[in-house]
């Protein structure tokens, strides 16, 4: 668990070279309130510069500095995990970054990069993105989680439930797999080599059995022999090839097919929703006499006209349905077809390559015959010696395809292993399993801020929101407020997955302004509530306009004001 102690800073924004300074221990819920501008909420950019290198609210760098002091920027936060103690201290002109574990500096990287990652991934173990879905709700430069992109909302999740170590895996296992590629191409193209080598030997021996001449003329047969097996290859090759032709003619349509299945799809979805108004409207007119909206009955005759014109649209739909049914079921087999035949093109197309490469091997045995009968007529080697070339060349040969056997299988685990580190193997089974309870945990949350609907999300971190009468809503279609009721259930949610898995778990949470636009005081109340369940181990700040009203409800009141320029703290 990390423990956030303190935060201090100096000549940061409006405050000057007076250090202010926020015990983040000493109370489970601490106020903070004060004018526009006096600086209450630059407690959120210190925290997140000072671990980051950036502001939580949309302000450069270089407006960091305390305008009239115009240098020495210092921010430093004390944290701790376990029994470790960390201070984190980063500056602006001069520029610092100094990470202190028990008091010892750590060894500073020369790239500034590599020690913030050292910060993110080696001590703090999240991420900006993550720290401020986990720790801050604001109003600022936040952005909620369900306004975040699809794959932003899966980064989170991975971080919160500690799995991003898969991506990391797969990311060096990708490097290993084209690494061990091509170390199987060249060890391949050596084995062949090798076997090459071999064969030649043979043939040299073998050559030099037997008279000069008997050795010249069997090469020459042997040559005459690979040129009609080249041929003969070829022959197939391109009669595999014309066939290939041929059978990618008959699947031209294949994108025509697709498309009049996605019409037919499209067309069956409106016909079938079309049914379901008229289902709805026969229903209204068999279970009312009368106008709910004006409360005038409804003449008897016009109702059965409109019903029997209804059920005629409806038995309409409905034949139509059949057809376009069975217009989608000609296409389907079609596209079954279409697969079968492009199951074929890529066997005769896998044979092709298969023809042309015994091909180039063939012609390498033709080079290397013409260069072992030109070796005849000058010259020949003792048969002794060729033998003991032949035993060289075997055992290399052999160590060759045991290396390949080798890197084969390692081959072979890796792309196993590569399956299982997809986005739909392991890290999505740990979803799964997470998801129901992160789906009970928001909706225990929304139900104790008296917001009743069921909320859920799915593996693609989609939101599906239906109210008592089953009504289906999307996070924009709410008001700001009970968008602000979702944002702090899943706020609440995150921390208490992240408390399970022990992975992004801190005592922290800081609140800005959630109560002084989008919460009414209904809203506040059952927030409050919900806040003081919390439990143990909580320190819940809440920046606030409206201090009067609700300074009662916290243990702990910090002030800031601004006294001639500079904002300090008045009231801790």
């Amino acid at each position: 668990m990390i423990t956030f102690k303190s935060v201090s800073w100096k000549n940061f924004l409006s405050t000057g070279n007076s250090p202010n300074t926020i015990n983040l221990l000493s109370h489970a819920s601490t106020l903070i309130v004060g004018k526009n501008g006096e600086g209450k909420s630059t407690v959120l950019d210190a925290l997140c510069f000072g671990l980051f290198g950036k502001p939580f609210r949309d302000v450069k760098k270089n407006q960091l500095i305390n305008s009239i002091n115009q240098k020495n920027t210092l921010v430093t936060v004390e944290f701790s995990i376990g029994k470790t103690n960390y201070t984190v201290v980063r500056g602006i002109k001069p520029n610092v970054f100094k990470i202190h574990q028990n008091g010892q500096l750590l060894k500073q990287d020369a790239a500034l990069k590599d020690y913030q990652n050292l910060l993110e991934q080696q001590i703090l173990k999240l991420n900006y993105k993550t720290f401020t879905q986990v720790v801050i709700l604001g109003s600022a430069s936040f952005v909620p989680f369900m306004q975040l992109p699809p794959h932003v909302r899966r980064e989170v999740i991975e971080e919160i439930l500690d799995i991003r170590i898969f991506s990391t895996m797969k990311q060096l296992l990708k490097e290993s797999v084209q690494a061990t590629k091509e170390k199987f191409l060249k060890i391949d193209q050596e084995v062949q080599l090798a076997k090459n080598k071999v064969e030649s030997q043979k043939e040299i021996i073998k050559t030099l059995a037997v008279a000069k001449q008997d050795s010249v003329d069997a090469i020459n047969r042997k040559i005459s022999e690979t040129k009609n097996e080249i041929e003969n290859i070829s022959t197939k090759v391109n009669s595999l090839t014309e066939e290939v032709t041929s059978l990618r003619s008959l699947i031209a349509d294949t994108d025509t097919v697709k498309q009049n299945i996605d019409q037919a799809k499209n067309l069956i979805a409106k016909k079938n929703h079309t049914n379901k108004e008229i289902a709805n409207t026969l229903s209204f007119f068999d279970d009312n006499d009368t106008c709910p909206s004006c409360s005038q009955d409804i003449p008897h005759e016009h109702k059965n006209i409109v019903v029997s014109k209804l059920k005629e649209d409806q038995e309409n739909n409905s034949s139509t349905l059949v057809s376009l049914e069975s217009a989608l079921e000609k296409l389907s087999n079609r596209v079954v077809e279409i697969e079968k035949i492009q199951l074929q093109i890529t066997e005769k197309t896998l044979e092709i390559s298969g023809n042309n490469s015994s091909i180039t091997t063939l012609n390498r045995v033709i080079s290397d015959l013409l260069s072992e009968q030109e070796h005849e007529k000058q010259d020949t080697e003792d048969l002794n010696d060729e033998k003991q070339k032949l035993k060289d060349l075997a055992v290399t040969a052999m160590d060759l395809i045991d290396q390949k056997t080798k890197i084969s299988e390692k081959r072979n685990m890796q792309e196993i292993a590569a399956t299982l580190l997809k986005d739909t193997g392991i890290k999505t089974s740990i979803i799964k399993e997470y998801l129901p309870v992160m789906n009970r945990l928001i909706n225990r949350y929304l139900s104790a801020m008296d917001f009743y609907v069921h909320f859920e999300l799915d593996e693609a971190f989609n939101e599906v929101i239906k109210s008592r009468h089953r009504d289906e809503f999307t996070y924009a279609s709410f008001s700001e407020g009970e968008k602000m009721r979702i944002d702090i259930a899943i706020l609440f949610t995150w921390r208490q997955i992240a408390k399970m898995k022990n992975s992004v778990n801190t005592n922290l949470l800081i609140l800005d302004e959630i109560f002084d636009s989008s919460l009414d005081s209904a809203g506040t109340d059952y927030f409050l509530s919900v806040m003081s369940s919390l439990g143990e181990n909580n320190n819940v700040f809440v920046i606030s306009h409206k201090g009067d009203q609700l300074v009662d409800k916290f243990q702990n009141t910090i002030k800031f004001e601004k006294r001639n320029n500079f904002s300090i703290i008045s009231v801790s």
